[in-house]
């Protein structure tokens, strides 16, 4: 009979993928990425600092390969691969990655470039200060143990952490869901808000924060998020602060200076950064700095180079804070394992009070640990203190009795433990001096006794005992030490500092020729002739343009439209360019008419051969596309023939027929698009050019032979729009224009 089918059942298939994924998911979040509330380390972490224990790897003891500690961990405790076990190890021995280190590595354990460390069978370690204090009383059933994943051992559930290591170092975590991010802070710091909450524990954020005032990283760095944004982030446990460099000014001779960037923000790789501003010089979009360069040896040093000695330093560094990573987000999500191992959002007072709670059950367990031992000593001592009263029958029964035990129990009254333990003694323990001391250490054991079981009794005196631990990390973890000092400075949000366009972008003189033919090309300065410049067989010089590479160019084209073109898009060198018509959705029966730059406030006049017109700003001129904006209205056999910009009180406009009128600027209305409006009237003719000028300058054009000539007397010219306008002045070209 096949019996493969009885142990087969059936399920829905959303079923059976809701139950896998949901046990991938816990087993994610509690056995990998959160750390716990309590010693703030994650699972590779605490076995790694617990292996290192076994492998009594001391701060005092001798250093032992890594690949020691990465082969027990993988052994016995973390069934996952050496390189991921490894990895974790020597980010605990990174000093610009632990704010208080836990591994005391020997060897290449990589540096703030972003270099990985050395391979393990390399580099040696040893447990650090604070790790020596996070395992602190870990044989005293401090904490509870669990079989290891083969069942042939045991490891901690949580480590007793007399340090408060999470919101001293840290953690970082994405699990399925969720992720935790929590940045490192001054242990000086969180052991007086600890003392704070043991006399006050509702204390109110505000007091908190005027004992946590923000983050303090292993890189330093200024903190320049408001005290407000600060506050909030730890009260609801989510929100992020805002790291900027640290950075001085150094004075150099005839006036210049140089920027001294020393310290850089938290996690951020300095190759990866000088990278980044070499490809933003590169690209040309730090036009207020001129060079970069890494003179770091052990002290970081990045030395940043002004073009100009007039530039502000505050304006060069906003610059590069806006478009670099000299300043970051440090995000805070203090998303932790609970002492019931459930996943929750803690605020920082609930992160601290967590740790207290747990302080205070480790120092319960202890003092039940120890005095358990107390007593077990007290009954063997109580039973050497008899032998010692009555040593010759207690000599006689063990030379003559066939059960000596038994018989000393029943006529001593013993236990079992002290009738083992006198059968166990030397000979030399029956000295008088022996017993002296057996009595003295009875009386010590049974005053140690009663202060532990008035220590259990009174929990006003066992805060206090929690009070002097948290003072004895602060004296030798605080301000005093090596590690103690704050490193990130808590500085001033930036006032609202104006960083003009030119700051952000190169900005650059160029010459913008465009051919007869509707080639277009932009050569470096403003050049004073573009007529020598070489053009294709056939083709020559229409228009030249004096731009920078930051401006924006407007496009008037035949067909009615303005179109729109980025300076620094057109193409460079002194090869005849790229037909504008790749630039511009422009069809093959049109033409452009004229280029100009675009000047905020700056107003046209665009008008069509039938002698139609309006004035439009800039603004309104403005195309976001390729097929630009439609802003005169006209017929395919009308086409638009000019526009020039409003520069005077007048304008001036003359027909085929070399009939010239002048009339005010105001007569002619403003419009976005639209047909326009008659600016002169013709009988057998058309409009020829039109000119916006000042009426006490006089009129301009250019005569015959290259020399120029300016009418003052226009009193015979001046009428109304709309009107014929009379003959011009004798010698005005032909045909007629005013260029």
């Amino acid at each position: 009979m096949d019996t493969t089918s009885a142990q087969i059942s059936e399920t829905r298939f959303a079923d059976a993928l809701s139950e896998r994924y949901m046990a991938y998911a816990l087993s994610t979040i509690m056995s990998r990425s959160l750390p716990d509330v309590r010693d703030g380390l994650k699972p590779v972490h605490r076995r790694l600092l617990f292996a290192m224990r076994q492998l009594r790897l001391a701060p005092n003891e001798a250093f032992k390969k890594s690949a020691r500690v990465v082969g027990d961990v993988m052994g016995k405790f973390h069934p996952h691969g050496d390189s991921a076990i490894y990895d974790a190890m020597v980010r605990l021995a990174q000093d610009f990655s632990q704010r208080y280190p836990l591994v005391d590595g020997q060897g290449n354990f990589g540096n703030i470039d972003g270099d990985n460390a050395a391979a393990m069978r390399y580099t040696e370690a040893r447990l650090t200060n604070v790790a020596e204090r996070l395992l602190q009383g870990i044989d005293e059933d401090a904490v509870d143990f669990k079989n290891t994943y083969d069942g042939e051992g045991n490891e901690p559930l949580v480590l007793p952490a007399a340090f408060p290591n999470l919101l001293a170092n840290g953690a970082q975590g994405i699990a399925v869901g969720m992720a935790t991010a929590i940045p490192p802070h001054n242990v000086e710091e969180l052991c007086n808000a600890l003392l704070h909450l043991i006399k006050y524990p509702n204390a109110s954020f505000e007091t908190l924060f005027g004992y946590i005032p923000g983050p303090d990283f292993p890189t330093g760095g200024v903190l320049v998020d408001t005290p407000a944004t600060v506050t909030e982030a730890y009260k609801i446990g989510k929100g992020s602060f805002r790291l900027r460099s640290r950075w001085e000014v150094e004075k150099l001779k005839n006036g210049t200076y140089q920027i001294i960037v020393t310290e850089i923000p938290y996690q951020v790789q300095k190759s990866r950064l000088i990278e980044k501003l070499a490809e933003l010089l590169e690209n040309k979009k730090l036009n207020l700095l001129n060079d970069v360069q890494d003179e770091s040896a052990e002290d970081l040093r990045l030395v940043l180079e002004p073009k100009s000695r007039n530039i502000d330093p505050t304006i060069l560094m906003e610059s590069l804070f806006k478009q670099c990573d000299l300043e970051v987000r440090i995000s805070l999500n203090l998303n932790v394992l609970d002492s019931d191992q459930t996943p929750r959002v803690m605020s920082l007072r609930e992160a601290l009070q967590a740790f207290l709670a747990h302080r205070h059950e480790v120092l319960v367990r202890r003092s039940n640990f120890r005095l358990r031992k107390i007593e077990s000593r007290l009954e063997v001592l109580s039973g050497y203190l008899i032998a010692f009263l009555n040593i010759d029958e207690v000599i006689r029964i063990i030379r003559e009795e066939d059960h000596p035990k038994n018989q000393m129990m029943v006529d001593f009254e013993l236990t079992d433990n002290q009738a083992e333990a006198i059968l166990n003694m030397r000979l030399r323990s029956l000295r008088k001096l022996e017993e002296i001391e057996l009595r003295k250490e009875f009386e010590e054991l049974t005053a140690e006794k009663s202060d532990i079981e008035g220590l259990l009794g009174d929990e006003t005196r066992r805060w206090r005992v929690i009070t002097t631990e948290i003072n004895d990390i602060k004296k030798e973890f605080g301000k005093n030490s090596l590690l103690g000092p704050r490193r990130t400075e808590i500085g001033k949000p930036p006032s609202a500092v104006v960083i003009p366009l030119e700051a952000m972008v190169e900005r650059e003189p160029i010459t913008i020729i465009c051919s007869d033919k509707g080639w277009i090309r932009a050569i470096k300065g403003h050049l004073s002739d573009a007529s020598d410049l070489k053009f294709k067989d056939g083709d020559s010089l229409d228009a030249s343009l004096h731009a920078e590479t930051t401006d924006r160019i407007l496009i008037f084209a035949s067909n009615g439209r303005c179109y729109t073109i980025m300076a620094d898009k057109i193409p460079r060198g002194r090869g005849h360019g790229e037909p504008l018509r790749l630039m511009i959705d422009l069809p093959n029966d049109y033409n452009f008419i004229s280029l100009h730059v675009f000047k905020a406030k700056q107003k046209f006049i665009v008008a069509s051969k039938d002698g139609r017109g309006f004035v439009a700003s800039a603004e309104d001129l403005m195309a976001q596309t390729k097929t630009g904006r439609q802003v005169l209205n006209i017929s395919k056999d009308t086409r638009a023939l000019i526009c020039t910009p409003v520069n005077g009180d007048s304008i001036a406009v003359v027909g085929t027929n070399r009939k010239l009128l002048i009339f005010s600027v105001h007569e002619l209305p403003e419009l976005t698009k639209g047909k326009g409006v008659i600016l002169q009237k013709y009988k057998d003719g058309k409009l020829a050019d039109v000119k916006s000028f000042n009426v006490e300058d006089g009129l301009s054009w250019h005569m015959n032979g290259g020399r120029r000539r300016t009418e003052l007397e226009l009193d015979a010219w001046l009428g109304k729009r709309a009107s014929t306008g009379k003959m011009p002045p004798t010698g005005f070209p032909r045909p007629p224009n005013f260029n």
